[in-house]
């Protein structure tokens, strides 16, 4: 069995991801409206009956904004740990699930593995979500590339990949020092360089999929990004993430020679495009 994964939006605008199968799926962050992220699941002919949870990285707003209306709507369980949901922003209430690093959590076929991560943030976490021998990585608001990082960045078939700014636009841009200093400074984002250099070094030969995630407006440019990455991609897919759109749905399977064909399958009576 295949996971079907997209990116809802990906940037400092609002962050949501989808990863699920034919009958589960989680959410990884809710930065969009409630609205806007139903409008987006529609779509692309997702069905919010399919998602079983919502998972919190942080407590940011750009990652949180709409996720107590959807689960509160939708009756969703909403992991996320003690610190972030004593000390964040957050008011999920009764829906409330505590996760803990390096703990895998069943979600229903799905199985999420969180892990700490160097980000200015009360408790950050990143995931993995496997089934079927199949492991997808989100991986943004990532400060640096630490052993963490890349033990489960190497477990995955697919993953959205932080490739947060340029360092010459950075460095020449219109911040101030402070803000580019914070972005920067390991517990910021990553570089297009950091991400390209896990990406080469420690790539398994397995991977299928790589989404460029979490891209800078002021500081980054997908052409930029997709510049850097594809030459060096071999047979794997690199796509570029918007902030302002869905991408599409792209199937991810355990076998790296399977080929990804334009079709559409049937996930709870509504039509996935696979593309």
């Amino acid at each position: 069995m295949s996971l079907f994964i997209t990116s809802l939006n990906s940037g400092s605008n609002g962050n949501c991801y989808y990863v699920g199968n034919h009958t589960d799926a989680v959410l990884v962050d809710v930065g969009l409206s409630c609205r806007e992220t139903e409008k987006r699941m529609k779509r692309l002919g997702l069905s919010m009956q399919t998602v079983k949870a919502i998972f919190v990285s942080h407590e940011h707003g750009d990652h949180i904004k709409g996720v107590s209306t959807l689960a509160n709507k939708y009756k969703l369980p909403v992991y996320i740990t003690e610190h972030t949901a004593k000390n964040g922003p957050i008011l999920i209430g009764h829906l409330s699930k505590r996760f803990f690093a390096n703990e895998p959590v069943t979600v229903g076929t799905l199985t999420v593995t969180p892990f700490a991560k160097k980000h200015d943030a009360i408790d950050p976490h990143s995931f993995i979500i496997s089934h079927n021998k199949i492991t997808v990585g989100v991986f943004t608001d990532i400060g640096i590339v630490c052993d963490q990082v890349i033990n489960y960045f190497r477990q995955c078939h697919a993953i959205f990949l932080e490739a947060n700014y340029d360092d010459a636009m950075l460095e020449n841009g219109r911040y101030p020092l402070h803000l580019k200093n914070r972005i920067r400074g390991g517990e910021g984002h990553l570089s297009n360089d950091q991400a390209f250099d896990l990406f080469v070094k420690h790539r398994p030969p397995f991977m299928s999929h790589l989404i460029l995630s979490h891209l800078s407006k002021e500081n980054n440019t997908p052409e930029i990004a997709s510049a850097l990455f594809a030459p060096h991609a071999n047979d794997i897919k690199v796509i570029v993430a918007s902030r302002y759109e869905p991408t599409q749905i792209f199937t991810v399977t355990a076998d790296p020679n399977t080929i990804e064909i334009k079709t559409s399958i049937h996930v709870n009576s509504m039509q996935l495009g696979l593309f």
